[in-house]
């Protein structure tokens, strides 16, 4: 299984009230991996015929990161078959190693000029081997 990486900052927007990361923005992370991950796997071709829509949603929230914490994101496919596709997402404090959030989102692949889902076919299902 072909994991995904990158490593962000948290800065001042990314807060809520309390001063922790808001909620929504793991959210927000959680959507940006997935999309970086695709994009850096499919090609031209593929990006030409398919795209992908959201089906669900799962996230944890184990622990806070603050102001200035630096943020390892992981991301990986743990599935595709079908219609769908099943991403894994971690979030750790880069220093201290520490889980913060894990998500699990179901993903429906759709063809791009019929705008309806389309089996996922096995070009596609190996690019996050």
């Amino acid at each position: 299984m072909q994991t995904f990486e990158k490593t962000i900052t948290v800065i001042e927007d990314d807060l809520d009230q309390l001063n922790h990361v808001n909620n929504v923005r793991y959210v927000q992370w959680v959507q940006d991996m997935a999309e970086a991950h695709w994009l850096q796997n499919a090609s031209k071709a593929i990006l030409d015929q398919f795209f992908w829509v959201l089906v669900s949603h799962i996230i944890d929230y184990k622990n806070q990161a603050v102001l200035g914490d630096e943020l390892k994101l992981k991301t990986y496919v743990s599935s595709s078959e079908g219609f769908f596709s099943i991403r894994q997402v971690e979030i750790y404090n880069a220093s201290n190693g520490k889980l913060l959030v894990k998500s699990e989102t179901k993903w429906c692949l759709m063809d791009l000029k019929k705008k309806r889902p389309s089996k996922i076919p096995s070009e596609l299902a190996t690019l996050f081997d």
